[in-house]
């Protein structure tokens, strides 16, 4: 389920790319569905306090497009070093806050069902104890984690993106944990999804950076696609780095299916488990020496990848992230490929002549959430999908209010298009269809 962002940035984020990038096979602009225009949330973010004038949009000073071009690009080589070597995520991040123009970058998640999250990484640069506040009490009522839980996946967006905004300056959470810190805004992007959550990449603004104008969101565009193969790869390789010696070490380690391969898609080296991958020719198979999937589409998508990482880490753009791939016997998988261009990634390499580790597992289930489901077919905002939940589980608005931290006079005002939208006139109807929509196979 993705909601409908509220403005294209699509424009901005092309003449951004045309700025940063003198060549355009060096610095692309990312494939559909990466690309930065779409808009651009906030888990924690988000505007200047309401009683004070709207945050001025502050501009970057000019840099020069030579310039931010080499930062774009040593920027990228370092996401991708993080991927390998965890440790590195915290200085990353806070490049990635300069690149966008913000305060501080971070790596987390958090659950619309059960209201809690997790950083994994970030660059220190907010107040630690609103940190801990928000993961302890402030989740449970902020308006923007149900746009963010099914916001598509890859797609920059803001706070205005997914909640109006004259609610999200009325909330509690605005009020309460927003405001005292002085953020304007937040770019975020979901690298990943589950049934109800979200993995999160964000950068957040400080009110003397204003509110996220186009080029912050074309920046964020530019620079998510890598965030989240270096975020995905390193799921896959996990923590085995600490146990190897080296990188290839770690690579020939892994639980997941890992092949090298050159420039021209040719196979120079599999781990254990890619080997027998290969040999069982279900999913991956050598033809005449070269990488080939079953499902052909998945194959070309792969190799076309392998081919633009030979002219380094900022040409593969999106492509080759989670690359999803059929087995013959139905079984699904997903690959991820990591472009092997930096120094020590190259090492890794270096014998078999490699640009490209491609990791392949086995996909996770995918299956929409019932509040998913829902809001895809009601085409429910996510303000009123937290208001019908919200209603289910307290049973009146003046709980709801107190629950969600928003205004009675908010809560009816969302019922009664709730009542609209899913022809229904009373809450215990709201009640009877949320049920309808809950998994046999639970509870």
């Amino acid at each position: 389920m993705t909601f409908p962002l509220r403005n294209s940035k699509l424009a901005a984020a092309t003449r951004l790319t045309a700025a940063l990038a003198p060549d355009p096979h060096i610095f692309s602009l990312p494939e559909a569905g990466m690309a930065a225009g779409a808009g651009c949330p906030a888990p924690a973010g988000a505007v200047a306090a309401r009683s004070l004038p709207a945050p001025a949009i502050h501009r970057r000073p000019a840099s020069g497009p030579v310039r931010d071009a080499e930062q774009l690009s040593g920027l990228i080589g370092e996401i991708y070093d993080a991927s390998m070597q965890p440790e590195l995520w915290p200085g990353v991040l806070a490049q990635t806050a300069e690149f966008v123009g913000g305060l501080a970058g971070a790596l987390f998640c958090k659950d619309a069902a059960t209201k809690r999250g997790n950083v994994y990484y970030d660059c220190g640069g907010t107040d630690p104890h609103y940190k801990q506040l928000y993961f302890e009490n402030y989740i449970k009522i902020d308006p923007s984690t149900a746009g963010h839980c099914f916001a598509e996946v890859g797609k920059p967006v803001t706070i205005g993106d997914i909640l109006d905004f004259d609610e999200f300056l009325d909330s509690r959470f605005y009020q309460e944990w927003v405001r005292p810190q002085q953020l304007a805004d937040n770019v975020s992007v979901a690298l990943d999804k589950s049934a109800t959550g979200a993995a999160l990449f964000a950068v957040f603004r400080h009110e003397r950076h204003g509110r996220a104008d186009e080029e912050a969101c074309g920046r964020m565009g530019l620079i998510a696609p890598h965030v989240r193969r270096a975020a995905l790869v390193g799921r896959a390789i996990e923590h085995k780095t600490a146990e190897a010696a080296t990188f290839a070490d770690t690579l020939d380690g892994l639980g997941a299916g890992m092949v090298l391969v050159d420039a021209t898609g040719r196979i120079v080296h599999a781990n254990a488990a890619g080997q027998a991958m290969l040999a069982q020719g279900s999913v991956l198979r050598s033809a005449y020496g070269k990488l080939a999937a079953t499902d052909g589409n998945a194959g070309r998508a792969l190799l076309e990848m392998v081919a633009a990482a030979s002219g380094g880490d900022a040409a593969v753009g999106s492509r080759g992230i989670a690359v999803p791939l059929m087995a013959r016997d139905g079984e699904r998988y997903v690959a991820h490929a990591l472009p092997l261009t930096s120094a020590e990634r190259r090492r890794a390499g270096a014998n078999y002549a490699a640009v490209a580790a491609l990791f392949v597992q086995k996909a996770a289930l995918e299956t929409a959430s019932a509040p998913e489901a829902i809001a895809k077919t009601f085409n429910l905002t996510p303000t009123e999908l937290r208001v019908l939940l919200a209603i289910v589980d307290t049973g009146g608005v003046p709980e709801t209010a107190d629950a969600l931290g928003i205004g009675q006079a908010t809560v009816k005002t969302h019922l009664h298009r709730l009542f609209r939208k899913t022809d229904t006139a009373r809450q215990a109807e709201l009640v009877k269809l949320v049920a309808g929509f809950s998994s046999p196979l639970v509870g």
